[in-house]
Protein backbone atom coordinates (compact mmCIF):
# COMPACT_ATOMS: atom_id res chain seq x y z
CA UNK A 1 0.00 0.00 0.00
CA UNK A 2 1.51 3.34 -0.88
CA UNK A 3 1.73 5.88 2.42
CA UNK A 4 0.23 9.58 2.04
CA UNK A 5 2.72 11.61 0.69
CA UNK A 6 4.00 14.47 3.05
CA UNK A 7 1.60 17.17 4.17
CA UNK A 8 1.05 20.85 3.16
CA UNK A 9 -1.20 23.45 3.56
CA UNK A 10 -3.77 22.31 1.42
CA UNK A 11 -6.73 20.38 2.13
CA UNK A 12 -7.68 18.30 -1.05
CA UNK A 13 -11.10 17.55 -2.36
CA UNK A 14 -12.84 14.76 -4.40
CA UNK A 15 -16.63 15.00 -5.45
CA UNK A 16 -17.81 11.63 -6.50
CA UNK A 17 -20.31 9.00 -6.54
CA UNK A 18 -19.94 5.16 -5.72
CA UNK A 19 -19.53 3.61 -8.89
CA UNK A 20 -23.03 1.93 -8.39
CA UNK A 21 -23.88 0.73 -12.27
CA UNK A 22 -26.72 2.79 -13.54
CA UNK A 23 -25.62 6.26 -10.93
CA UNK A 24 -22.26 6.76 -12.64
CA UNK A 25 -21.17 7.54 -16.07
CA UNK A 26 -24.41 6.86 -17.70
CA UNK A 27 -23.80 8.98 -20.94
CA UNK A 28 -21.65 5.78 -21.62
CA UNK A 29 -24.68 4.06 -22.36
CA UNK A 30 -24.44 2.63 -25.40
CA UNK A 31 -22.25 1.67 -25.94
CA UNK A 32 -21.40 0.34 -22.44
CA UNK A 33 -23.73 -1.80 -20.42
CA UNK A 34 -24.73 -0.25 -17.05
CA UNK A 35 -22.05 -2.63 -15.30
CA UNK A 36 -19.44 -1.59 -17.94
CA UNK A 37 -19.74 2.36 -17.10
CA UNK A 38 -19.74 1.89 -13.34
CA UNK A 39 -16.43 -0.52 -13.75
CA UNK A 40 -14.97 2.17 -15.99
CA UNK A 41 -15.86 5.05 -12.98
CA UNK A 42 -14.63 2.84 -10.39
CA UNK A 43 -11.15 2.47 -12.46
CA UNK A 44 -11.38 6.37 -12.67
CA UNK A 45 -12.37 7.68 -9.16
CA UNK A 46 -9.34 4.68 -8.31
CA UNK A 47 -6.87 6.79 -10.01
CA UNK A 48 -8.06 9.64 -9.45
CA UNK A 49 -7.60 8.99 -5.29
CA UNK A 50 -4.66 7.45 -5.94
CA UNK A 51 -2.93 10.56 -7.05
CA UNK A 52 -4.46 12.88 -4.20
CA UNK A 53 -3.05 10.49 -2.23
CA UNK A 54 0.65 10.84 -3.60
CA UNK A 55 0.19 14.75 -3.30
CA UNK A 56 1.19 16.57 -0.22
CA UNK A 57 -1.92 18.01 1.69
CA UNK A 58 -2.73 18.62 5.31
CA UNK A 59 -5.97 16.95 4.80
CA UNK A 60 -7.70 14.34 1.94
CA UNK A 61 -11.50 14.66 2.16
CA UNK A 62 -13.31 12.13 -0.11
CA UNK A 63 -16.81 13.97 -0.18
CA UNK A 64 -18.96 11.10 -1.18
CA UNK A 65 -22.56 10.34 -2.75
CA UNK A 66 -23.04 6.79 -1.67
CA UNK A 67 -20.55 4.62 0.25
CA UNK A 68 -17.20 3.64 0.28
CA UNK A 69 -15.89 0.48 -0.89
CA UNK A 70 -12.21 -1.48 -2.12
CA UNK A 71 -11.76 1.41 -4.26
CA UNK A 72 -10.70 3.87 -1.27
CA UNK A 73 -7.45 3.77 0.33
CA UNK A 74 -6.17 4.80 3.55
CA UNK A 75 -6.04 8.37 4.16
CA UNK A 76 -8.85 9.71 3.13
CA UNK A 77 -11.69 11.50 5.96
CA UNK A 78 -14.90 10.66 4.30
CA UNK A 79 -17.89 13.75 4.23
CA UNK A 80 -21.31 12.91 3.20
CA UNK A 81 -21.92 14.74 -0.36
CA UNK A 82 -25.21 17.13 0.27
CA UNK A 83 -28.47 17.09 -2.12
CA UNK A 84 -29.17 19.36 -3.94
CA UNK A 85 -27.68 21.27 -7.75
CA UNK A 86 -24.30 20.42 -8.14
CA UNK A 87 -23.37 24.27 -7.46
CA UNK A 88 -24.94 24.00 -4.00
CA UNK A 89 -22.78 20.55 -3.34
CA UNK A 90 -19.51 22.30 -4.89
CA UNK A 91 -20.08 24.91 -2.41
CA UNK A 92 -20.88 22.71 1.03
CA UNK A 93 -17.72 21.06 -0.24
CA UNK A 94 -15.47 24.44 0.69
CA UNK A 95 -17.90 25.31 3.79
CA UNK A 96 -16.16 21.71 5.42
CA UNK A 97 -13.09 23.08 5.23
CA UNK A 98 -10.95 25.94 6.34
CA UNK A 99 -7.50 26.66 5.17
CA UNK A 100 -6.29 26.59 1.58
CA UNK A 101 -8.67 23.92 -0.46
CA UNK A 102 -8.39 22.49 -3.61
CA UNK A 103 -11.20 20.69 -5.62
CA UNK A 104 -11.68 18.14 -8.38
CA UNK A 105 -13.81 15.31 -9.22
CA UNK A 106 -13.98 11.52 -10.61
CA UNK A 107 -13.93 12.45 -14.67
CA UNK A 108 -10.21 13.04 -14.58
CA UNK A 109 -8.09 9.92 -13.95
CA UNK A 110 -5.37 11.38 -16.15
CA UNK A 111 -4.56 14.01 -13.03
CA UNK A 112 -0.88 13.97 -11.36
CA UNK A 113 0.14 14.92 -8.19
CA UNK A 114 2.25 17.50 -10.03
CA UNK A 115 -0.87 19.21 -11.19
CA UNK A 116 -2.78 19.00 -7.82
CA UNK A 117 0.68 20.87 -6.27
CA UNK A 118 -0.45 24.66 -6.00
CA UNK A 119 1.63 27.61 -4.69
CA UNK A 120 -0.84 29.73 -3.13
CA UNK A 121 1.90 32.44 -2.46
CA UNK A 122 1.50 33.19 -5.70
CA UNK A 123 -2.23 32.45 -6.25
CA UNK A 124 -5.59 33.28 -4.36
CA UNK A 125 -7.79 30.68 -6.64
CA UNK A 126 -6.89 28.08 -8.83
CA UNK A 127 -8.81 27.22 -11.64
CA UNK A 128 -8.36 23.67 -14.31
CA UNK A 129 -10.63 24.21 -17.10
CA UNK A 130 -12.11 20.99 -18.90
CA UNK A 131 -12.29 20.27 -22.26
CA UNK A 132 -15.88 20.56 -22.34
CA UNK A 133 -16.53 24.20 -21.51
CA UNK A 134 -16.60 22.99 -17.82
CA UNK A 135 -13.52 22.91 -15.33
CA UNK A 136 -12.03 19.97 -13.41
CA UNK A 137 -10.54 21.96 -10.77
CA UNK A 138 -11.48 24.44 -8.62
CA UNK A 139 -8.63 26.12 -5.63
CA UNK A 140 -9.55 28.88 -2.97
CA UNK A 141 -6.68 29.71 -0.55
CA UNK A 142 -9.47 31.06 1.55
CA UNK A 143 -13.21 28.95 0.84
CA UNK A 144 -15.89 31.12 0.50
CA UNK A 145 -18.81 29.06 -0.54
CA UNK A 146 -20.56 31.87 -2.07
CA UNK A 147 -18.23 32.17 -5.03
CA UNK A 148 -19.88 28.68 -6.53
CA UNK A 149 -23.38 28.94 -5.69
CA UNK A 150 -25.74 30.27 -8.37
CA UNK A 151 -22.70 29.39 -11.38
CA UNK A 152 -24.97 27.06 -13.99
CA UNK A 153 -23.14 23.81 -14.51
CA UNK A 154 -23.12 21.33 -16.86
CA UNK A 155 -23.14 24.24 -19.71
CA UNK A 156 -20.63 24.97 -22.34
CA UNK A 157 -20.12 28.31 -20.29
CA UNK A 158 -19.75 27.19 -16.87
CA UNK A 159 -15.76 26.98 -16.27
CA UNK A 160 -15.82 30.66 -18.10
CA UNK A 161 -18.88 31.88 -15.81
CA UNK A 162 -16.78 30.39 -12.71
CA UNK A 163 -13.70 31.52 -13.72
CA UNK A 164 -15.18 35.00 -14.24
CA UNK A 165 -16.79 34.80 -10.61
CA UNK A 166 -12.95 34.71 -9.48
CA UNK A 167 -12.10 37.08 -10.75
CA UNK A 168 -14.89 39.35 -10.00
CA UNK A 169 -14.25 38.78 -7.01
CA UNK A 170 -10.66 40.09 -7.09
CA UNK A 171 -8.84 36.64 -6.51
CA UNK A 172 -5.20 36.30 -8.35
CA UNK A 173 -5.91 33.35 -10.69
CA UNK A 174 -3.79 30.44 -11.12
CA UNK A 175 -4.88 28.80 -14.39
CA UNK A 176 -4.02 25.20 -14.74
CA UNK A 177 -3.38 23.18 -18.05
CA UNK A 178 -6.82 22.07 -19.55
CA UNK A 179 -8.04 18.23 -18.94
CA UNK A 180 -10.39 16.19 -20.76
CA UNK A 181 -12.82 14.80 -18.38
CA UNK A 182 -14.82 11.11 -19.12
CA UNK A 183 -18.38 11.42 -20.31
CA UNK A 184 -18.39 9.38 -23.83
CA UNK A 185 -16.44 6.39 -25.46
CA UNK A 186 -14.21 8.95 -27.01
CA UNK A 187 -13.45 10.40 -24.33
CA UNK A 188 -12.42 7.52 -22.51
CA UNK A 189 -10.61 6.58 -25.57
CA UNK A 190 -8.48 9.58 -25.55
CA UNK A 191 -7.96 9.78 -21.62
CA UNK A 192 -6.60 6.12 -21.65
CA UNK A 193 -4.13 7.31 -24.36
CA UNK A 194 -3.06 9.87 -22.05
CA UNK A 195 -2.97 7.84 -19.16
CA UNK A 196 -2.01 4.45 -20.39
CA UNK A 197 0.08 2.98 -17.30
CA UNK A 198 -3.19 3.68 -15.14
CA UNK A 199 -6.32 1.35 -14.07
CA UNK A 200 -8.91 3.18 -16.53
CA UNK A 201 -6.93 2.59 -19.22
CA UNK A 202 -6.24 -1.27 -18.44
CA UNK A 203 -10.30 -1.13 -17.56
CA UNK A 204 -11.03 0.75 -21.31
CA UNK A 205 -8.40 -1.22 -22.90
CA UNK A 206 -10.63 -4.53 -21.64
CA UNK A 207 -13.30 -2.41 -23.15
CA UNK A 208 -12.01 -1.47 -26.53
CA UNK A 209 -13.72 -2.95 -28.77
CA UNK A 210 -17.57 -2.19 -26.75
CA UNK A 211 -16.24 1.63 -26.73
CA UNK A 212 -14.63 2.17 -30.08
CA UNK A 213 -13.94 -1.00 -32.24
CA UNK A 214 -10.46 0.45 -32.44
CA UNK A 215 -8.22 -1.56 -30.18
CA UNK A 216 -5.12 -0.95 -32.01
CA UNK A 217 -5.67 2.99 -31.02
CA UNK A 218 -5.22 1.51 -27.33
CA UNK A 219 -2.88 -1.14 -27.66
CA UNK A 220 -0.64 2.05 -29.02
CA UNK A 221 -0.37 2.74 -25.19
CA UNK A 222 0.21 -0.11 -23.26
Amino acid sequence: MTAPAPESDTTLLVIAKQPVPGRVKTRLVPPCTYEQAASLAEAALADTLGAVLMTPARRRVLILDGQPGPWLPPGFDIVPQCGGPLDERLAAAFAAVSGPALLIGMDTPQVTPALLTVDWGTADAAFGPAADGGFWALGLRAPDPALLRGVPMSTATTGAIQRARLVKAGLRVLDLPQLRDVDTAADAVAVARQAPRSRFAARTRELATVLSRADHLLRETA
